[in-house]
């Protein structure tokens, strides 16, 4: 696990300048990575991967589960956050993100950082980031096993999907279905979605757990915010075996990857 250790200076903006040419993104992700074991997984995978990319993408990555961090004066030295795996809970965090999201902030989230269930451990008390920012709202159910997909390109206008194919195989993932019709908010431009040619989607056992039709947008932006989803973030775990061992990887599609660091790139210049 990594931690960030930073030096704070007064007199800082919310949101740095823009980066000088040749100048590296600066990228700081939250995360959790305390319960599910194919979140965890995820978590360490990322950390990994973004900081092995860096170099030859022009960003600098840092990363931290102490989301206390999440204040103005820590994120004033960062282009991009990324929440890997959950949200900050705390009232403070939550208006300093929300701030920092209003005043040109750039954010980039996976997989369960949008989810939010009512009754459960992670509750829709956020009215502004599952409604407004994400406008996906409540979390609906989810495909099983993690299974690839096939994902259709919905515009190739947008920079972080320009160069990908009309669709293209992505890693093994868990699928989230979600409570709003993301096509009927004006605000949101979805970028991928599910392509028909996948289903059926899923292996079960439970039939609700297989999808064999329907409209399921996996990445999206909301025009209104520099931002960008992505429902991928859940690796194929072990659990039958009890060993927890990590069996696919989220990074295990070339074309995935491109989208993602493009997404780095376009929330990176300002």
């Amino acid at each position: 696990m990594k931690y960030v250790y930073l030096f704070l200076f007064t007199g800082l903006c919310l949101v740095t300048n823009a980066q000088a040419p040749g100048e590296s993104i600066r990228v700081l992700a939250f995360y959790t990575a305390k319960n599910d074991q194919a979140h965890i997984s995820f978590v360490r995978e990322a950390n990994d991967w973004f900081e092995q990319q860096g170099p030859a993408n022009h960003f600098q990555y840092w990363s931290t589960s102490d989301w206390s961090r999440l204040n103005t004066d820590t994120i004033g030295h960062y282009d991009v956050l990324i929440f890997l795996d959950t949200r900050p809970e705390r009232t403070a965090q939550r208006l300093t993100f929300r701030e920092y999201m209003e005043n040109g902030g750039a954010w980039m989230g996976f997989h369960f950082a949008a989810f939010a269930l009512t009754p459960s451990d992670y509750p829709q008390d956020w009215d502004w980031y599952h409604e407004e920012f994400l406008g996906s709202g409540e979390y609906k159910s989810n495909t099983w096993r993690p299974t690839s997909a096939i994902l259709k390109v919905e515009t190739h206008r947008h920079p972080v999907t320009k160069r990908l194919p009309r669709s293209f195989t992505a890693a093994p993932n868990e699928w989230y279905r979600w409570q709003n019709n993301l096509r009927d908010n004006p605000d949101i431009e979805i970028l991928a979605s599910i392509d028909p040619a996948s289903f059926p989607l899923g292996t079960g056992p439970k039939p609700h757990e297989i999808w064999h039709e329907g409209d399921y947008p996996v990445v999206w932006t909301n025009r209104r915010y520099r931002m960008i989803y992505f429902n991928m973030g859940h690796n194929d775990i072990d659990y039958e075996g009890q060993t927890n061992a990590t069996l696919s990887s989220t990074f295990g599609s070339k074309m995935q990857n491109r989208m993602i660091l493009q997404a780095i790139k376009w929330l990176g210049r300002k």
